[in-house]
């Protein structure tokens, strides 16, 4: 940790010597990764690359689905709005983080740190449902191939999309509140380099069990619920396709479930090992490596995984490729 980021702890601990709510911390240090200069702009560089990419990666998906008319099906309109969501998602940590990496202080007021908890999380919520209507979705498509249509209509793919936004972001409110009450008197420093609960929860001066154990099972049965629900839709799908007689029909269908289950496992496997145990359980390095990769890491990979498997997705992209090629050498020409 940087000089002037020891002092900024010690004045928080000066400031801060009781234990009631009067006299909690009014910011908090985010110490990310302490390392040396050269390397902390070698990491600044790394992020910002990675970010720029997941941007353009999910903004080439929305804008496929927008102008590609083949596409305006419930399945990539749930995809247009799955890369909207990572959009966001990334940009509620990631802009941070690199800010921290150029800082010296490396702080965040009390409410901002709140604030990207409770926008962080909801967005990974909203991520969730959005994974679980894409599975019922493919579910249907597979399995119920004759009531389709009727079932999966663009009003009811729309207000399913609608749902999976409202859901996300009226679930964690309760945790947000929780953890933000509880007594915080320094120190201020979080060893992370983003407000996640674990730590924040560590530097309470009261021991908060009953909070600690209400979040453990929130996660849980989120994670969980939806978990099952999503695994149940593709073990039908899966006994679906593998009594389908065409080795083509096969093909296809796998192609387009392995990109969602690709997908599924990366996101799923790394929220697991961060939340599903108590926040005891995982070592600093861990928390941050396992946030890193599904928060930074995961939506760079969506959208290389939905494009380089599924064939209208690679030629819708092919189609916008010219268009933009087309556009650019129309200004030269004129």
């Amino acid at each position: 940790m940087s000089m002037s980021c020891r002092c900024s702890w010690r004045r928080n601990m000066k400031k801060s010597g009781g234990n009631n709510h009067s006299d909690r911390v009014s910011e908090f240090v985010l110490l990310g990764f302490p390392c040396t200069s050269e390397i902390q702009i070698y990491l600044f560089t790394l992020f910002s690359v990675t970010y720029v990419l997941t941007l353009i990666g999910n903004l080439c998906i929305i804008c496929a689905v927008r102008w590609d008319h083949h596409l305006h099906t419930p399945m990539y309109i749930f995809l247009a709005n799955f890369s909207f969501l990572e959009i966001w998602y990334v940009t509620s940590t990631v802009p941070s983080m690199l800010a921290n990496f150029l800082s010296e202080m490396k702080t965040i007021s009390f409410s901002g740190c709140f604030l990207q908890f409770y926008f962080f999380f909801s967005m990974g919520t909203t991520e969730t449902f959005f994974l679980s209507v894409m599975a019922f979705d493919r579910y249907l498509a597979i399995c119920r191939p004759l009531h389709y249509p009727s079932i999966m209509t663009v009003r009811s793919c729309l207000r399913m999309g609608a749902c999976c936004w409202l859901c996300g972001f009226t679930c964690f409110p309760l945790p947000v509140y929780l953890i933000s009450q509880l007594p915080f008197c320094g120190p201020n420093t979080i060893e992370h380099f983003l407000c996640d609960p674990g730590p924040l929860m560590k530097l309470s001066c009261v021991p908060a069990p009953a909070t600690e154990l209400i979040t453990a099972i929130f996660n849980s049965v989120l994670i969980f619920s939806t978990f099952l629900f999503i695994t149940s839709s593709y073990t039908l799908v899966i006994t679906a396709v593998l009594r389908v007689p065409s080795a083509e029909g096969r093909r296809k269908a796998f192609s387009t479930c392995g990109s969602h289950l690709a997908v599924v496992s990366l996101f799923y496997g790394s929220i697991m090992v961060m939340y599903v145990s108590p926040t005891a359980g995982n070592p600093v390095g861990i928390q941050k490596i396992v946030t890193l990769f599904y928060s930074v890491l995961t939506p760079l990979f969506n959208p290389l995984i939905y494009s380089l498997r599924n064939k209208e997705m690679k030629d819708a992209l092919r189609k916008l490729f010219r268009t933009l090629r087309f556009a650019q050498r129309q200004p030269l020409k004129n």
